[in-house]
């Protein structure tokens, strides 16, 4: 079945965050949200399940819980049990939930920078320091882990908040960065927060890894949290899960809800079934349309952008900009008021990142190719 995601649609009015924080002349490419419609069999399976008139709390079924196990095992080879899942109303919620209930108070989190803003400042929630490890980025435009920068800072820590597919440098860890990682993890004694949540999101034949796949010790010191809300663009349905396999660890998780993170919403539970059980070829043609928009904005940014540079992602649908060579006080704010396009500030991810833009390519070719337009016009202006 052909899915034409070139199609354009009018959010304007509709509710959506993205298309509402700015004026109607600004184009929104900030928040990690993507201007396609759901895969079909995400609509119906919405739709079968309105039909039943009634919506009260639910449950995760047996379904959904056997949907992931498998989907886990045919992706990743990874082999976990229906009982080590955990539902969630969102991927922050599982971080905090892990932080407050599992990290000593007093003990340090590590975050490496830049970073999601909610991973930076979720251990401050709890009263927690946070250590910030910058990433160094090589002469290959890659974004290595220094390992003894690590085991440095995992010294007397109480949680690692790890992101893979990292948001926004767009790494995706090889599984022997990741094994080091985590078994620094390990021998330190510090619990693993793994946000993957951009896992089905890989470009030129990757494969996710899970950190918590690598080994029996890794596993057992690590949460997992993963949702279907951003390959398969249904992040407004406010549905994840945790894959917890140490049960102890998965029991003092849960006893953290405290009347703050409650039942998930029930067409999430079952827009996820579909995501993971039925939309396979939806999101191999998303695939592979997200890495040709990647591909055009890397040669846009070469030849029409000069003075910004960008890595080129690995995964996720995030570009992160370098426009230090601009010569501006505040990139984001400069495209804004003159090109009338919207991105993520860089000290949103790390400080002294002022220099830096996230942009969003999960949208049709049109929305990009405007989006380059209207930066191109700003910088001939400047």
């Amino acid at each position: 079945m052909p899915f034409d995601l070139d199609l354009l649609f009018d959010r304007q009015g509709s509710g959506s965050k993205k298309w509402s924080l700015y004026p109607d002349d600004v184009l929104p490419m900030w928040v990690a949200d993507m201007d396609f419609a759901m895969a079909p069999a995400i609509v119906e399976a919405l739709r079968l399940r309105l039909e039943h008139p009634l919506m009260g709390y639910s449950v995760p079924r047996q379904a959904l819980r056997d949907t992931l196990v498998a989907y886990l095992w045919d992706h990743y080879a990874w082999r976990i049990q229906p009982d080590d899942l955990v539902f969630l109303p969102g991927v922050e919620p599982g971080v905090n939930m892990a932080l407050n209930a599992l990290v000593p108070s007093g003990a340090s989190v590590v975050v490496q920078t830049p970073n999601y803003q909610p991973l930076r400042v979720a251990p401050g929630h709890w009263e927690l320091p946070c250590i910030e490890l910058p990433f160094q980025v090589d002469a290959n435009g890659d974004y290595p882990t220094d390992l003894e920068a690590l085991k440095r800072t995992l010294h007397g820590a109480g949680a690692f908040l790890f992101s893979n597919p990292h948001n926004p440098l767009g790494k995706v860890f090889a599984s022997d960065e990741l094994h080091l990682i985590g078994q620094a993890c390990v021998e330190a004694g510090v619990l693993i927060i793994s946000d993957e949540i951009h896992a089905d999101i890989l470009f030129d034949g990757r494969r996710h890894v899970p950190m918590a796949s690598l080994s029996p010790p890794i596993a057992a010191h690590t949460i997992t949290l993963m949702s279907a809300s951003k390959a398969y663009n249904i992040a407004g349905l406010k549905t994840a899960f945790a894959v917890i396999q140490n049960p102890a660890l998965r029991q003092r998780f849960n006893a953290a809800r405290l009347g703050m993170v409650d039942s998930v919403n029930a067409l999430g539970l079952e827009a996820t079934r579909a995501a993971y059980g039925e939309s396979g070829e939806w999101l191999n043609t998303l695939l592979a349309y997200l890495q040709a928009n990647r591909d055009y904005l890397v040669k846009a940014v070469s030849s029409r952008l000069p003075g910004v540079r960008m890595s080129v992602p690995q995964g996720t649908y995030l570009a992160w900009l370098d426009c230090t060579a601009l010569g501006l006080d505040n990139p984001q704010q400069f495209f804004l008021e003159h090109g009338r396009v919207a991105f993520s500030a860089g000290p949103e991810f790390g400080p002294e990142l002022e220099q830096f833009v996230r942009l969003n390519f999960g949208c049709p070719r049109a929305l990009l190719e405007e989006g380059l337009c209207r930066m191109e016009r700003a910088l001939t202006a400047k």
